[in-house]
C-alpha cells in the first residue's frame, strides 16, 4: 500500500527509443514527479539505444533507468519495465505524453475492487501544429488517443489505451506479459498489443474486469506529420494488420466486437455531421472529414485482409523476461 495515502503502490513504466524525443521525455518524468500520490518507482526502459541509454543515466537520477533484455519494440520494453517493477500495480506512461497531477491516483483508487484486473484512463491529443481540419475526433485513436464514442463516466471497456493504462503485476505475470509479436518497433505504428494482453487477462479470470476512468487524464503530444492524411492510411492499415493477428489468438468477437458497434455508429454519424456541416455552409472542412473517415475504414478494412493471411502471432507464455541482475549498472 501507498505510505501517502492508503493506496495500493505503483510502479510507473516509460519506455523510450530515440533521443529525437528527449524534451518529451523529460516533460512527461516531470509529471510523474507530481504526482499527488508518487509512484513507488519510476522506471524508464530505454528500447536499444546506447546513447539515449547513457544520457538518462548521467542526467535522470531519480528514476530506474533499465536497457529493454526483451525482443526488440515496445512490447518488449514494456515487459522489461514489468520485470523490473516492485509495486503491486504497474502504470504505463508514453514518453511523448504528460500525466495531469492526479492522474496515478486516479488510477489505483479503482483497485479497491479485487475484480478490477487493469484500469486505464483518458488521452487527450496536444497538436504540434493545431489539429487539422480533415481529421475528425472520431479517429484520435489514430494518434493514440481518446476518441469520440468512447465512456465519459468510469465503466467497463474491453481494452486500455497504451498511452494512459495500468494493470496488476500479477496480471501481467499470469498472461506473460506483452505479445512481442505485436506492438510498435520504431516508427512502424503496428499495435494492439494492449487489446490482445487485457482480452487475454479477462479470458484467464471470468468475472474480472477492465475499467476505463476519464478522470485519470495524460495530453499527448502529436506531430505535425501524424495528421496528415498519408499518416492516417498507413496507421490505419497497420491497426487493421494488427487487429487481424489479435483475431488469430482470442477469437473474431473478442477482438472485434467494440469495432462493429463503432463502425456502424460512430463513424456514419460523423460522416453525416462532416457532409451536412459543409453543405449549410458552417465549416468547409466537413467533407475532408467525411472523406477522411471513408479512407481510413477502407484502409482498415484491407489491412485486416492482408493479416488474416500472414502467419499467426504467438501467444505469450510465462515468465515475462527476467529483470536485469543490476540495472543501475554503470555505463562502460
Amino acid at each position: 500500500m501507498s505510505e501517502h495515502s492508503g493506496l495500493p503502490a505503483a510502479s510507473v513504466v516509460i519506455c523510450s527509443y530515440s533521443e529525437d524525443r528527449w524534451d518529451l521525455l523529460m516533460a512527461a518524468l516531470d509529471s510523474v514527479r507530481t504526482q499527488s500520490v508518487p509512484p513507488k518507482q519510476t522506471i524508464v526502459v530505454v528500447d536499444y539505444n546506447v546513447d539515449l541509454y547513457k544520457r538518462l543515466i548521467f542526467t535522470v537520477p531519480d528514476a530506474v533507468i533499465v536497457e529493454n533484455n526483451g525482443a526488440k519494440g515496445l512490447s518488449g520494453a514494456r515487459n522489461t519495465g514489468t520485470a523490473v517493477a516492485k509495486a503491486e500495480i504497474v502504470a504505463f506512461l508514453d514518453d511523448d505524453a504528460e500525466a495531469e497531477p492526479d492522474w496515478l491516483e486516479r488510477l489505483v483508487a479503482l483497485y479497491d475492487d479485487p475484480d478490477v484486473l487493469a484500469v486505464g484512463g483518458r488521452v487527450e491529443p496536444l497538436w504540434e501544429a493545431g489539429r487539422p481540419g480533415h481529421f475528425a475526433s472520431e479517429l484520435d485513436w489514430i494518434v493514440g488517443c481518446t476518441y469520440r464514442g468512447m465512456p465519459k463516466v468510469a465503466a467497463e471497456v474491453r481494452n486500455l489505451i497504451g498511452a494512459n493504462m495500468s494493470f496488476r503485476a500479477e496480471v501481467l505475470d499470469r498472461v506473460g506479459g506483452f505479445n512481442t509479436a505485436l506492438g510498435r518497433q520504431d516508427a512502424v505504428p503496428f499495435g494492439c498489443e494492449e487489446t490482445e494482453l487485457c482480452i487475454r487477462a479477462v479470458i484467464g479470470a471470468p468475472g474480472s474486469r477492465v475499467v476505463y476512468e476519464p478522470a485519470a487524464l495524460v495530453h499527448h503530444h502529436v506531430p505535425a506529420g501524424r495528421g496528415t492524411l498519408r499518416y492516417m492510411l498507413t496507421r490505419s492499415w497497420a491497426e487493421g494488420i494488427s487487429k487481424a493477428q489479435v483475431s488469430k489468438v482470442v477469437g473474431h468477437k473478442r477482438a472485434l466486437g467494440p469495432e462493429r458497434r463503432y463502425v456502424r455508429q460512430i463513424l456514419p454519424r460523423a460522416v453525416f455531421a462532416g457532409v451536412g456541416s459543409w453543405l449549410r455552409g458552417e465549416d468547409r472542412a466537413g467533407i475532408g472529414r467525411a472523406a477522411a473517415i471513408i479512407a481510413v475504414l477502407a484502409a482498415t478494412a484491407t489491412g485486416y485482409v492482408r493479416g488474416r493471411r500472414l502467419p499467426n502471432a504467438p501467444v505469450p507464455q510465462k515468465p515475462v523476461p527476467a529483470s536485469p541482475e543490476d540495472p543501475w549498472r554503470e555505463v562502460q
